[in-house]
């Protein structure tokens, strides 16, 4: 009797959520089709890849890790490329999280709405900027014969400085142009945040005497921190992953700029996917895709240790 009447509760609760599980067909089937799916492709990593037989016509590889030697023949520049795309993933987000804070909080202390508005409008401008234009744009600013910086030092009787040529000059370069076409994205969310935290706070503390600097200091900031700490495990997963359309858009893949913008992603497009060989360039995913799980996985225990409420899962 229990058994049937619990399979009775089970069947009408399944009754009822039908509606719900229409409307999450769509996002599970695009989840399949564009995530799961794709999946099959990775043996494609241990084939000897040819256009006529295909991913899964092509024989299988001999050695099976024969596309892994590529990238890891020459151990310094697979490390430079690794070291180079770790390092440049970690400024953009240091940086672009420092400015987007700071963006967020300004909006907060601005009453006007309608400045508000067209204040985030005007910075979520650069976000629907192409890389291709954004290089344009630097183009014309640090070109050495007619870029505006350098006319602006030629004005002040200072030497034209050569920036398609200094690759240290690079990681400032990328760094700046990253953060002034993010900034105003990533501002949004933490200004959400913001907006959600209960004003009756900031008013006992202004009425204990608080300035604003100790208002941001002791309420804003930490209440902060979570979203901080949860935007950086989601993009430890991408620690491994360069951007390509950035690098190719701002530098067109200048061979003298490579000691500081040779990320993996571009090292594969130029050594592997130039070429067509696809099964190497596939290896390289699948090791930028298992390692960033594994940093995933152990930042996630970190930040666990410190506070259970700021982890993923």
């Amino acid at each position: 009797m229990y058994t049937e009447k619990g399979r009775q509760k089970r069947f009408g609760k399944l009754k009822q959520d039908i509606p719900l599980y229409i409307l999450a067909l769509p996002g599970v089937l695009a989840l399949l089709v564009f995530s799961y799916f794709p999946m099959t492709g990775i043996v494609l990593v241990f084939k000897d890849y040819n256009f006529k037989g295909g991913i899964f016509g092509s024989p299988w590889a001999d050695p099976i890790y024969k596309n892994f030697v590529f990238f890891f023949n020459n151990i310094s520049t697979a490390m430079r490329s690794t070291g180079l795309t770790i390092m440049y993933n970690l400024l953009f987000f240091i940086v672009g999280t420092f400015f987007a804070v700071a963006v967020a909080i300004m909006l907060s202390e601005i009453s006007g709405k309608m400045f508000i508005k067209f204040s985030q409008s005007l910075m979520f401008l650069p976000y629907f900027i192409s890389w291709m234009v954004t290089g344009a744009i630097l183009y014309a600013l640090l070109n050495v014969d007619s870029g505006l910086l350098n006319q602006l030092l030629i004005s002040f009787g200072k030497e034209p400085i050569d920036f398609y040529a200094q690759p240290k000059k690079w990681i400032a370069i990328l760094t700046i142009v990253n953060t002034w076409q993010s900034c105003g994205y990533n501002s949004i969310i933490y200004y959400g945040v913001l907006t959600g935290i209960d004003s009756s706070l900031f008013e006992a503390a202004r009425v204990d005497g608080a300035t604003k600097l100790q208002c941001i200091r002791k309420i804003t900031l930490p209440l902060l921190k979570p979203t901080i700490i949860i935007l950086f495990l989601l993009s430890v997963g991408n620690m491994l992953k360069g951007n390509l359309n950035m690098v190719i858009g701002l530098t067109n893949l200048n061979p003298v700029l490579f000691p500081t913008t040779d990320l993996i992603d571009v090292f594969v497009y130029r050594s592997g996917v130039k070429n067509g060989e696809m099964a190497f360039a596939s290896a390289i995913a699948l090791y930028q895709s298992i390692f960033g799980f594994l940093l995933v996985m152990t930042a996630n225990k970190i930040a666990g240790k410190f506070d259970k409420d700021t982890t993923l899962f």
